[in-house]
């Protein structure tokens, strides 16, 4: 019995698509809660960014022992960190994977070079004002 090829073939562009997404979500750790993150809280995250290519850190706060503090949505934070931590969960961690057109662009940032796909390691330590269900 021979496969057809076509609805394989009719498939191509959608998952072509996916590939040039300027960003991946990925949960590494679900967490439940009532209230999520939306554009405009102030959230506590904690992360360890690396480079695609060759899985070099580039910077963690948990090196600090301090996780970051900023406002979702504001452009405080590059885009892909704008949008990949929207609808979460404290205590949630997602695996952010990041092309260069929402992060850095073709502009070198310190030890991150020009062009660079940028992989994080987030967790959502808390949301301000929002109570902690957990």
């Amino acid at each position: 019995m021979r496969l057809s090829t076509l609805p394989l073939l009719a498939l191509l562009p959608a998952l072509a698509a996916c590939l040039d997404k300027p960003l991946n979500i990925e949960v590494t750790t679900p967490a439940d809660c009532t209230r999520k993150t939306v554009a405009g809280d102030k959230v506590n995250v904690h992360y360890r960014g690396t480079l695609e290519s060759t899985g070099a850190e580039f910077d963690a706060s948990y090196n600090r022992g301090q996780p970051l503090s900023f406002t979702v949505g504001k452009g405080q934070v590059i885009k892909g960190w704008d949008q990949g931590l929207l609808d979460m969960c404290p205590g949630e961690k997602r695996l952010l994977t990041i092309q260069p057109e929402w992060a850095y662009g073709q502009r070198a940032m310190g030890p991150i070079p020009a062009g660079s796909v940028l992989v994080f390691e987030t967790e959502l330590v808390s949301i301000d004002g929002v109570k902690d269900e957990l």
